[in-house]
């Protein structure tokens, strides 16, 4: 029972090649969504049951981003593949977000010697949009305003996520917001 966090992060990296082999060979509207609700279902919980039993650790918690990040790209590999123009569409904002997502990289390996894992409420959020963008995309074929929302709600919450490490003096998991950030900054000052 106490590695079923860890069954549930391993689930969600397992998913996503299976994305891509749906997107490749099989595009199925069902089984891209039962990949989907498979996908948010398992990041919900794994923190919830990790947490429950006493098991929630950084390394868990760096693993579960890497999931999300895995997962995320095989199902814009598989939007990519199979609606283009929803991509070139927003090529412009796609390319601010890959950019921010790459400087947030950079600075937090610069600054604290590994990535950040905040688990932010905005990127909580953004996982809910990049859950209804991808549903719109992939489970219905329709390119609607969720598709967008995930664009723009990851951009303002890699905004949040680059002044999070700014303010941070040392590496800090689980900062909700910068608000928190900052408060934790004083509180060390």
């Amino acid at each position: 029972m106490r590695r079923l966090p860890l069954f549930l992060v391993i689930l969600r990296a397992a998913l996503a090649p299976v994305l891509v082999l749906l997107a490749l060979f099989y595009p199925s509207g069902v089984a891209f969504g039962a990949c989907l609700v498979a996908a948010l279902l398992s990041d919900y919980f794994d923190g919830v049951i990790a947490r429950r039993l006493g098991v929630a650790t950084v390394a868990l918690r760096r693993m579960d981003s890497a999931a999300d990040s895995l997962f995320y790209l095989a199902a814009a590999f598989a939007v990519w593949h199979l609606q283009p123009e929803a991509i070139l569409d927003r090529q412009g904002a796609l390319m601010l977000l890959a950019g921010l997502e790459l400087a947030r990289y950079v600075l937090d390996l610069a600054k604290f010697g590994r990535e950040a894992s905040y688990h932010m409420w905005s990127s909580k959020l953004w996982g809910l949009f990049l859950f209804a963008g991808f549903m719109s995309l992939l489970a219905f074929g329709a390119d609607s305003i969720f598709a967008s929302l995930m664009v723009y709600i990851g951009i303002v919450a890699d905004l949040e996520g680059i002044a999070i490490s700014l303010a941070l003096r040392r590496w800090q998991a689980d900062v909700p917001s910068f608000v928190h950030a900052v408060r934790l900054r004083a509180q060390r000052d």
